[in-house]
């Protein structure tokens, strides 16, 4: 594939962590680097666990309309549509039944908060969820069972006292082999379709593109962004925030600024 006069690179960029501050700030200088790289003919676009009406408001912000976006995790891909109302329709869409896992960890952490996004991305939750994230597409339910569903894109259990660790050890007493899952932020924990994450979705979206593998960037900080960093890594530039957990900057070949000392832009602004 190529563009004008160069070799176009795929650019894929996490959102929270990343994109954006933890308090939902994005930063100018990201806004000015992200259409440089789009007026030069390189593809950027997002990959994040956010679901799809959570993703747009930020592809707004950004001024660009990607080919093709990747949301939850890997689970859904969609594609740019002009004659959709919203500009974009869901290219693919995994899914899987979440009620033996839901069952599961309810009785091993009862006291944990549960949420269910489907395929239209909106999430029921029961207990508590974060303020930023609670709107027009989330559902308070009364009851766990309201949670059940045949079909799901993703599951989120948030257990504000566990330890960190302590996800790892459930995961592993529960054989949690049949699912894609990724521990976040101390207390966040996303179950997702097994063998599905960014860097499936990605490798189906570069596929598309016709771009090579060597010529892929993908900017992460959380461990929802592990393979993504790897599979760009492999033959072409990982790139993990400052501030990532150790295991994240592992798995990436290169590692940039923290997000508050302008990471992302200074990444982005070596690519020519």
């Amino acid at each position: 594939m190529t563009v004008g006069d160069i070799e176009p690179w795929l650019v894929a960029i996490d959102i929270d962590g990343t994109l954006i501050s933890d308090e939902g700030h994005l930063n100018p200088r990201t806004v000015h680097e992200v259409n440089r790289l789009v007026e030069r003919g390189h593809v950027v676009t997002i990959a994040t666990g956010r679901s799809v009406p959570w993703s747009m408001p930020v592809i707004e912000q950004l001024g660009i309309t990607p080919e093709f976006i990747v949301c939850a995790n890997g689970a859904i891909i969609i594609r740019r549509d002009d004659e959709s109302t919203t500009g974009y329709v869901r290219d693919t869409v995994e899914v899987f039944n979440p009620n033996e896992i839901l069952l599961a960890m309810n009785r091993t952490i009862p006291d944990a908060h549960y949420a269910v996004e489907d395929v239209d991305g909106t999430l029921r939750y029961i207990g508590w969820f974060p303020e930023g994230n609670v709107h027009v597409h989330t559902q308070r339910v009364d009851t766990f069972e309201e949670l059940l569903t045949d079909e799901a894109t993703r599951v989120v259990v948030i257990a504000p006292k566990a330890r960190e660790d302590y996800f790892t050890d459930v995961v592993s007493m529960l054989g949690l082999h049949k699912v894609t899952y990724s521990i976040g932020y101390t207390s966040w924990l996303d179950i997702g379709p097994d063998g599905v994450n960014k860097s499936t979705a990605l490798e189906k979206v570069r596929d598309r593109l016709g771009i090579p593998r060597d010529r892929v960037m993908a900017l992460g900080d959380g461990r929802n962004d592990i393979d993504m960093l790897e599979w760009a890594s492999e033959f072409g530039r990982g790139i993990a925030m400052g501030q990532a957990p150790e295991e994240v900057r592992f798995a990436a070949n290169e590692v940039t600024l923290d997000e508050a000392d302008g990471g992302l832009p200074s990444a982005l602004a070596t690519l020519d």
